[in-house]
């Protein structure tokens, strides 16, 4: 038993550093949600239908709106999967808890400090400060390997199922949950790109949607160097 504790201390301490680094890159994702709805210039695709939500129904925050999404995720890959679908997938529940919390937590934090930005070259300023945080923070998840977002495992199980690519199927998954909530705030507030005061979808939506996977290649060669050296190996 004793030669196999250095084993076990070992490996509790690789987990626990992976969950760390893919805890930090969901906090930084989600600085990057809120960040982006103070700029009012458009919030990134997958965060679209929580925001507009919220402005339908204040008394529940954008963070459980959130977390309310990522669990019917959940349930469509149930769906697909059926009994392929692995105990371990259900880990996406932890984590879509901790982001929306998270996200609540900065919007309260950057609604306490400013209004939404007015003048364009701040939204615009804000924006392309959201797609360097964004990218940041969707790197340390994947270099964590820890928490997996159910948008994202979504994203991977349909590409699969379809056979199509990551990156098409994350377009077309980006445009559909962008046409639900244009759908509905139109319906709503008569307006398809928020609630008249708030803006969700507006060119921002595009910078996110398109700008975030080419900062992330500028950016992940600086993370592998920084934080790629503390993460345990497979082996």
């Amino acid at each position: 038993m004793r030669k196999f504790a250095p084993e076990m201390k070992a490996r509790i301490k690789n987990i626990l550093i992976r969950y760390a680094v893919s805890t930090l890159g969901l906090l930084v994702v989600a600085f990057g949600v809120a960040v982006s709805i103070k700029s009012n210039l458009g919030i990134a695709p997958p965060s679209c239908p929580p925001t507009i939500l919220n402005l339908r129904w204040g008394a529940i925050s954008v963070g459980s709106f959130t977390w309310i999404m990522h669990l019917v995720f959940i349930l469509l890959q149930l769906c697909i999967l059926r009994r392929r679908f692995k105990l371990s997938l259900l880990m996406q529940i932890p984590a879509a808890f901790v982001f929306g919390y998270m996200c609540d937590g900065f919007i309260w934090l950057l609604d306490a400090l400013a209004s939404p930005a007015t003048s364009y070259p701040l939204q615009l300023a804000l924006s392309l400060g959201a797609v360097v945080v964004t990218a940041i923070g969707i790197k340390l998840e994947v270099l964590g390997g820890g928490w997996t977002l159910a948008g994202d495992m979504t994203t991977a199980i349909l590409a699969d199922e379809t056979r199509t690519s990551f990156g098409t199927t994350k377009i077309i998954f980006d445009i559909t949950l962008v046409v639900i909530t244009a759908v509905f705030a139109f319906v709503c507030f008569g307006t398809p790109v928020g609630n008249g005061f708030t803006v969700v979808i507006r060119e921002g939506t595009l910078i996110l949607a398109v700008l975030t996977g080419a900062c992330m290649k500028l950016t992940d060669p600086l993370l592998d160097k920084l934080v790629g050296p503390i993460i345990p190996s497979d082996e």
